[in-house]
């Protein structure tokens, strides 16, 4: 007579975590790489760039109420006077571009301030 002598015994070499805890640290593991990608891929450069347009600039805003603006927009040959509201922007006005001169800002007083200061240091006894 055979006798089944063998007794199922639980597999010692399974996980002894829990399903959910082995799924929440799976799913952890997954999120923390896409957050890891998308830093590398803004790093490197492949994410869009915003507001890095030279041919156009915002030089004027002004608000009209809570959710509409009438702004100036410089393009290459013109400016715009544009209406922005929430659901549609119309073009106001059309305006001749600025002059060369009027668009290069005015010169910084860096080097006066800094000679004034020498001066001022100067008459106070400190080198």
């Amino acid at each position: 007579m055979k006798t089944q002598a063998s007794v199922t015994q639980p597999d010692s070499t399974a996980s002894s975590g829990s399903p959910l805890i082995q799924v929440s640290g799976a799913l952890t593991v997954i999120i923390l790489f896409i957050l890891l990608a998308a830093w590398v891929a803004k790093r490197v450069g492949f994410a869009p760039k915003r507001g890095s347009s030279r041919d156009l600039n915002v030089s004027a805003s002004i608000s009209v109420g809570p959710r509409e603006r009438i702004v100036i927009v410089d393009v290459q040959d013109a400016r715009l006077v544009l209406g922005v509201t929430p659901t549609q922007i119309t073009a106001l006005h059309t305006l001749p571009p600025l002059a060369v001169d009027e668009t290069q800002p005015a010169e910084p007083a860096g080097p006066e301030f800094q000679t004034l200061l020498k001066n001022l240091l100067k008459r106070n006894g400190r080198s």
